[in-house]
């Protein structure tokens, strides 16, 4: 282990290590601070489940447009960078919003500016999960290929880590800390991650930045691509002679300008700029038209839109009704964490040779079944069984994020597999988007049914009903399964 870690200082120094190592246990660490929110929400703010879950649809929209981001990053350099400016842009809105949040009362208690302030802090840390994602990309990419998955373990380890941590001490916290002390404590991790982006150097690219650069990676993972023979790869490569006698063109115009040498420059460079998005937003539509890109990407978009989100309602039922205490509700999401690691090693062991399809079915009819634990519960019956609340929480909490997992790496895998060569960062980070907004549209639907069955914080009476609905919901994108291709396998090669 020590030898390891050795061998990546001197691959791509301890700086650019600790960077990663920090920024991807904030990301982990996150549900210390959230925590707080919701009870914020719910205690302070006494909003309803419905309007809880709108707050939250809303905060974390900007997850589900990370492709912006790194386009942005590809294409725009700030003073001749492409990534140490924007984590720092990134850094200092997921940082200044906990600073707000936690020395003015006022702003934590309006709901409206509450929403605002956290909508800028998800961009922020939004941003920096793409452009971190992009540096790791770029490091393994130029430096040293063979630490590819070193660098993608130590990501997934430092999230972990950090989870598991900011669960634990998100509990504790709010059993013996006032909400704006939470605040203030979980910005000194964006304070040590805005210092860390000062001792990392990066080179200059003088502005020649083109698509096929475009190398931003999510979710941690190395994806595969196609075969160089495919018609995306040809079509890519005709593009790019096209730019180059754009390029070529639009020297030769400004040869014949009179305008100032100052000027000339500013426009050429504002010219690279507005050429280098538009073929990269050119070459990111043509790709996702393909038949074989949307179709699955479309399965996974259903998946979430048409099976309402009924977390937050499932949380004031817990607080509420069951009296859990905020430090076992901590507890449970470690185990949550626990079980979406046991549920990564079980796919990687015996499920990755099964054909996609067979996988996600199964999965989805886990997952509707999954909820009659949630009936019992709500019905009392364990109760009745002589078996507490607490063991029937721990138990969903874990199998939930499992068999979860069991959904999210076929995603994964097939993501990786469907990205064509040179924009295959972008393309993925596109996919994760459209994950991230089915998830969030699936919130907005999960509020909208609470709403229409008035469960309401102290009026639980059609909990029950609501989660029928969302068990009978999960058999729904079982319907769409044809969409998946037939002979995908869990295999990522």
């Amino acid at each position: 282990m020590i030898a390891w870690t050795k061998q990546l200082n001197a691959a791509f120094g301890t700086s650019f290590l600790w960077l990663i190592c920090l920024i991807y246990f904030t990301q982990g660490f996150r549900s210390f601070v959230w925590t707080a929110i919701s009870y914020q929400l719910k205690d302070n703010l006494k909003l309803s489940p419905s309007a809880s879950q709108f707050v939250f649809s809303v905060a974390f929209f900007p997850w589900s447009i990370k492709p912006l981001y790194g386009i942005l990053s590809d294409c725009i350099p700030i003073k001749g960078r492409k990534r140490i400016p924007y984590l720092v842009i990134a850094t200092v809105l997921s940082l200044v919003p906990w600073f707000i949040l936690g020395l003015f009362s006022t702003m934590r208690n309006s709901t409206w500016h509450l929403m605002v302030l956290l909508t800028a802090q998800n961009l922020g840390s939004a941003m920096a999960d793409v452009v971190v994602d992009a540096m790791i990309a770029e490091a393994v990419r130029y430096d040293r290929a063979s630490f590819a998955g070193d660098l993608q373990s130590i990501s997934w380890s430092s999230m972990a880590l950090g989870g598991i941590c900011g669960s634990l001490l998100g509990g504790y916290a709010l059993s013996n800390l006032q909400i704006d002390a939470i605040f203030l404590l979980f910005s000194v991790l964006p304070c040590i991650q805005l210092l860390s982006c000062y001792f990392v150097e990066e080179n200059s690219v003088n502005s020649k930045v083109t698509p096929e650069d475009s190398i931003i990676r999510d979710s941690h993972m190395n994806a595969s691509t196609l075969d160089e023979d495919s018609p995306l790869t040809k079509k890519s490569h005709s593009n790019t002679r096209r730019r180059k006698k754009v390029k070529k063109n639009a020297k030769g115009r400004g040869v014949n300008s009179s305008k100032p040498k100052i000027s000339k420059k500013e426009d050429s460079l504002v010219l690279k700029w507005f050429h280098s998005l538009k073929e990269a937003i050119y070459d990111l539509c043509r790709a996702f038209r393909q038949p074989m890109i949307w179709r699955p990407m479309s399965w996974f978009f259903l998946a979430h839109v048409t099976i309402p989100n009924l977390s937050t309602i499932i949380f004031y039922y817990e607080t509420e009704v069951l009296k859990l205490e905020a430090s076992f509700l901590g507890t449970a999401r470690v185990v949550g964490w626990l079980g979406l690691m046991l549920g990564t090693f079980i796919y990687n062991r015996h499920l990755k040779y099964m054909t996609l399809r067979r996988i996600l079915m199964c999965a989805q009819i886990g997952l509707a079944f999954l909820n009659l634990l949630q009936m019992v519960v709500v019905s009392r019956k364990n109760i009745a069984f002589g078996v507490s609340d607490k063991i029937m929480v721990l138990f969903g909490s874990a199998l939930a994020d499992g068999i979860n997992q069991f959904k999210f790496m076929p995603f994964l895998i097939l993501s990786g597999q469907l990205c064509p060569p040179g924009i295959e960062g972008t393309l993925f980070a596109l996919f994760m988007s459209i994950n991230n907004l089915g998830t969030t549209i699936g919130s907005f639907v999960g509020a909208g049914l609470a709403s229409l069955l008035n469960i309401d914080s102290g009026s639980f009476d059609n909990l029950l009903l609501g989660i029928i609905v969302h068990a009978l919901c999960n058999f729904i994108p079982i319907a769409f399964l044809f969409l998946i291709p037939k002979e995908a396998t869990g295999l990522s090669t």
